[in-house]
């Protein structure tokens, strides 16, 4: 069945204003960081996973804990260590002695099963248990002892890394980063932005975040993220960016020279998702170009690496992606 344009304009108008409320109450505790709230939330709009790239002290942690609140979701820390076990993460099935001596297993959850899991500095967990978390955020379950156990829907994850402290880490491969929707990387607040938040944070009473939304209002606004129409000049962007970096296909010079590996389809999709995303959370029915261009470089950071000699030239990554994003302006 055709979809109903008012009907649809009408939901998007009443999400959009939910929205509004949850940017407004994660703003009372979350200081100078709008740009990096509104990207996490694009992210879980689009029902996917984000890694949070910034140095110590700028709120990672605290904007989880917010998210978890205001949106009404089940939330869990990990603090990744190099001695973490994917039992730790997963669970692991413990020996039990019932009636009449019968021994049985019986499989006690980690704190994997969450609907908001922060797994902080990420990087610092052991390849093996690193992918251990990965196969659970694209399956969306885990598989002890041969058994399969589903996760509770919504299921986010949330990573954060230290671009600072490399000793003792393990970076995440390619293939592992691709299962991020975006990578968002947090930098320091403008002045006016501390200066409110040390005074808010330094005083008797502290702001402290309240429920906006439920888990299943948020799986419906997911739902109604891939109702939204999208225009076929979008969709030619999409595809035209994504395919522009790709140093075995693309007319652009900089590409070819200065690209090791390109993106992948998966980034096609995730323009798709985010973009949609992105125009509801500003209360708009169609995402349009625009939208595209201020998602490129957080969805595509993470899916492209450049050659030596570009590292050697003192090419950046962002100045490639605002090459591709050149012709979409």
């Amino acid at each position: 069945m055709p979809e109903n344009p008012h009907q649809l304009l009408a939901e998007v108008e009443t999400l959009g204003g939910r929205l509004a409320l949850v940017r407004d109450r994660i703003g009372r505790v979350i200081f100078g960081q709008q740009e990096v709230v509104d990207l996490t939330l694009v992210t879980l709009l689009a029902g996917g996973h984000v890694l949070l790239i910034g140095v110590p002290g700028l709120a990672k942690t605290r904007l989880v804990e917010t998210l978890g609140t205001v949106l009404g979701l089940a939330e869990k820390r990990i603090q990744c260590t190099p001695d973490l076990m994917p039992a730790d993460i997963l669970g692991s099935e413990v020996l039990e002695e019932g009636e009449g001596g019968r021994r049985s297993f019986r499989f006690i959850p980690g704190p994997v099963f969450s609907q908001l899991l922060m797994a902080d500095e990420i990087n610092r967990a052991s390849p093996r248990t690193q992918s251990a978390l990965l196969q659970a955020m694209q399956e969306h379950r885990v598989s002890v002892a041969g058994h399969y156990h589903p996760l509770p829907q919504p299921f986010h994850v949330l990573a954060t890394q230290n671009p600072l402290e490399q000793e003792g880490t393990y970076p995440l491969p390619e293939a592992q980063l691709d299962r991020f929707l975006m990578q968002v990387d947090v930098t320091y607040p403008d002045r006016d932005a501390e200066r409110r938040m040390v005074i808010a944070t330094t005083g008797a009473s502290v702001e402290q975040a309240v429920t906006v939304l439920s888990p299943a209002d948020l799986m419906a606004a997911q739902h109604l993220v891939r109702r939204i129409p999208i225009g076929e000049s979008v969709v030619e962007g999409i595809l035209d960016l994504v395919r522009s970096g790709r140093p075995e296909s693309s007319d652009v010079a900089e590409v070819r020279s200065h690209v090791a590996w390109g993106p992948g389809p998966r980034a096609s999709q995730a323009l798709m998702l985010a973009a949609r995303a992105r125009a509801v959370l500003d209360g708009r029915l169609s995402p349009s170009l625009d939208d595209v261009v201020a998602l490129a470089k957080p969805i595509l950071r993470h899916r492209m690496a450049l050659n030596f000699a570009a590292r050697a030239d003192g090419v950046t990554l962002d100045a490639v992606i605002d090459r591709l994003c050149a012709p979409l302006l």
